[in-house]
């Protein structure tokens, strides 16, 4: 089942992300974004006993002459060990995805696997045209309205990125 996060999660949100990640780096991130009022989609894959996975998007600028981009970044999306791949990590990109495209967003950045992503629709050519501190195969967009990125722009990440 995938279920919007809730507070009383947060503990075991951490658990999963340093147990995914080995480390505590991308759990610090994701209790900085929802310190900063940042987070905008945070869903976690449940049973009726534990969390076995959760995925975060954040709020991300995408500027250029004129107008700014409402967009997402996806990170981070963790699975406990002994659930990666049984399908967790896809759910929950799959339902982030769409809560993203529900809330109107441009596009979605993320800094992946270039190898599992375009799974998903993600692609670094959709991102060749912005501008940001990451570029090369791993930095990838999904456009959500067609042709939002072709203009380009200027990336901006949450405070919490340090980017």
């Amino acid at each position: 089942m995938i279920r919007p996060a809730t507070e009383r999660d947060h503990s075991a949100i951490r658990q999963i992300i340093r147990h995914a990640f080995g480390r505590d780096d991308e759990a610090n991130l994701v209790e900085q974004l929802r310190a900063d009022g940042d987070p905008l989609v945070e869903l976690v894959s449940a049973t009726d006993i534990a969390l076995q996975g959760h995925i975060l998007y954040s709020l991300l600028k995408i500027e250029r002459e004129g107008e700014i981009l409402s967009a997402a970044a996806l990170a981070p999306v963790s699975v406990l060990p002994a659930f990666q791949r049984t399908g967790h990590g896809k759910a929950l990109i799959e339902a982030g995805n769409g809560a993203c495209a529900d809330l109107g967003l441009s596009a979605i950045i993320v800094l992946g696997h270039p190898d599992y992503y375009p799974h998903f629709g993600f692609s670094a050519a959709a991102a060749e045209s912005l501008q940001a501190p990451f570029s090369g195969p791993a930095f990838m967009a999904l456009e959500l309205r067609p042709d939002a990125l072709k203009a380009g722009g200027r990336v901006r990440y949450a405070k919490a990125f340090g980017v």
